[in-house]
């Protein structure tokens, strides 16, 4: 899904997890028109991307994958967003560490071998969250 870009921000991906019903049957949304998704992840290769960049859209959550392959979680309080230890959306994981051994298995073993181990890891997550 696509959003459209207002004052130079458009998210490498988008997410509707409590809201997903203002995405069925959309591919493209607009700021402003379209409520805000829940999640917003940016990767930032190239530049930087600052959380409170989203502030005016009220986005809850931003995920920031910066150039050092370190992930960031920010939630939305207050107007401002201020650094979180895990995602409201997924606070059965430790997000940061997943990313981290996932890049690293990815580096030295390639992307099919850090994919399966992923899965497996997810799983197994999933099996004691039950």
């Amino acid at each position: 899904m696509e959003l459209s870009e207002a004052g130079g921000i458009e998210p490498d991906y988008c997410f509707y997890i409590d809201n997903w019903q203002a995405a069925v049957g959309h591919d493209h949304l607009q700021w402003g028109r379209d409520p805000a998704p829940d999640l917003v992840i940016e990767i930032d290769v190239t530049t930087y991307t600052d959380a409170n960049d989203y502030a005016a859209y009220n986005v809850p959550e931003v995920w920031l994958l910066q150039k050092n392959r370190h992930l960031a979680i920010y939630g939305l309080e207050v107007n401002a967003y201020q650094p979180q230890t895990t995602s409201r959306y997924f606070p059965e994981f430790d997000l940061p560490a997943l990313v981290a051994e996932c890049l690293t298995a990815a580096s030295e073993q390639g992307t099919g071998a850090a994919i399966r181990q992923l899965r497996q890891r997810l799983a197994t997550n999933l099996d004691t969250v039950e």
